[in-house]
């Protein structure tokens, strides 16, 4: 950043903070008492027809009618996909307890061993998506595990091999070796509407198999919206109530199929929970089965939503000169990056990608996922009052440049 616009780095400080609202990742719930706790390509399950009548010896009677009712919609789809949704033990020796550890900011682990060593555990969610033995959950729920273990409804346990973990959509994949596997028919995400039905089945602080039923409450929420802005995932909001432990677990429709991966909750919020649309997890899932990783392209720039407030504050205060109306405000641009390779500077504006308008921080970073690494974007900015067109041919997003990168 030049010497210009250095200076209004601090003034636009505290524009970021509400953005890190509490959000809690919900990966782990009581694992022990005290301690709160190769395929080359994915061969994902086609979706299942609809819910069928069940037999009538699975119908549910009343307790005060005395007669046998049939089973409700919610009570068949458990009873079709429930035995594919796993619980998923993972534990992780921390060698240097005295360095911060994510998970034990989730669950005050003790320590052992005169503080040389700690053993962090924790009890996550997941599901079958292929009769091979493909797990699908989240990445925090297995992050940096030394030991993960994949337990089935029907009592049968096996050890887990992570065949690779997404931190940017928080997506990851494990294998067991077994046989006879129930496997959940994934649905598609893209056309969902609110008022939906969904459901959730999962491990919520260690009660295994817990069934929870909502709605869709609202799709497409942007990281920005529930504070991690540096999540590429346009996240499902469901009602149904999720808690630590239901990560990884699947967000279900009406008719038994996976529509969602839940992810996240808002600390002492209620009926806010987040999902991963299947969409967006399925591919990166062929990725991981594929490849162990899974690529993303890289612009390297931190940005915010350009107002007309912002603007006025920035021209009085720090005489940046700023014309436009709206679009994105680059705050700065990350030395050596393919914004940097490209011309964009500090105190642009990014008023189009593609010649589509960016009017939010969603839509710069939205383009940019569209495309691949080593793709080619066409950006106009406003430069110091003067519209300029950009190529810009894009990175590779390396997992320590998402850590370094964060505003």
């Amino acid at each position: 950043m030049d010497g210009q616009h250095r200076a209004f780095r601090p003034l636009l400080r505290p524009l970021f903070r509400p953005l890190f609202r509490p959000l809690f990742w919900i990966g782990a719930a009581i694992a022990l008492a005290g301690v709160q706790s190769g395929c080359r390509e994915a061969n994902i399950s086609s979706p299942p027809n609809p819910v069928t009548e069940t037999s009538p010896s699975s119908a549910v009677k009343s307790s005060t009618a005395g007669m046998a009712l049939p089973p409700n919609f919610v009570v068949q789809v458990v009873e079709k996909v429930g035995p594919a949704v796993v619980r998923i033990n993972a534990s992780r020796t921390v060698r240097n307890p005295e360095a911060e550890s994510p998970w034990g900011r989730l669950f005050e682990t003790p320590q052992q061993d005169g503080n040389s060593e700690r053993v962090d555990r924790g009890t996550g969610s997941g599901f079958i998506f292929d009769e091979k033995g493909l797990v699908m959950t989240n990445a925090h729920v297995v992050d940096k595990a030394d030991l993960v273990t994949v337990l089935l409804k029907d009592g049968r346990q096996f050890k887990g091999k992570v065949l690779g973990e997404d931190p940017l959509t928080d997506v990851a994949v494990i294998k067991i070796e077994a046989s006879n596997l129930p496997a959940i028919g994934l649905g598609d995400s893209k056309d969902l509407l609110p008022g939906e039905w969904a459901i959730a089945i999962g491990n919520p602080l260690g009660l295994d198999n817990s069934v929870t039923v909502g709605i869709i409450s609202a799709t497409g929420r942007s990281g920005s919206d529930i504070g991690i802005s540096d999540r590429r995932v346009r996240f499902i909001q469901t009602d149904a109530a999720i808690n630590p432990g239901n990560s990884g677990g699947p967000l279900l429709n009406a008719m038994g199929q996976v529509i969602g991966v839940n992810t996240a909750i808002i600390q002492g919020a209620q009926g806010l929970g987040f999902a991963i649309p299947i969409d967006s997890a399925q591919l990166i899932a062929q990725q991981l089965v594929a490849n162990g990783k899974a690529e993303h392209a890289y612009l390297g720039v931190q940005m915010i939503d350009l107002t007309p407030e912002l603007r006025d504050r920035l021209n009085q205060e720090e005489q940046l000169k700023i014309d436009a109306e709206k679009g994105v405000l680059v705050v700065k641009v990350v030395p050596n990056s393919p914004a940097a390779a490209g011309g964009i500077r500090s105190g642009d504006v990014v008023q189009a990608i593609d010649d589509r308008p960016t009017r939010t921080t969603d839509d710069v970073q939205q383009a940019v996922e569209a495309a691949r690494p080593g793709g080619i974007i066409s950006v106009k900015v406003k430069q110091r009052g003067e519209a300029r067109n950009l190529r810009i041919t894009l990175g590779k997003l390396e997992p320590e440049v998402l850590v370094r990168d964060r505003p």
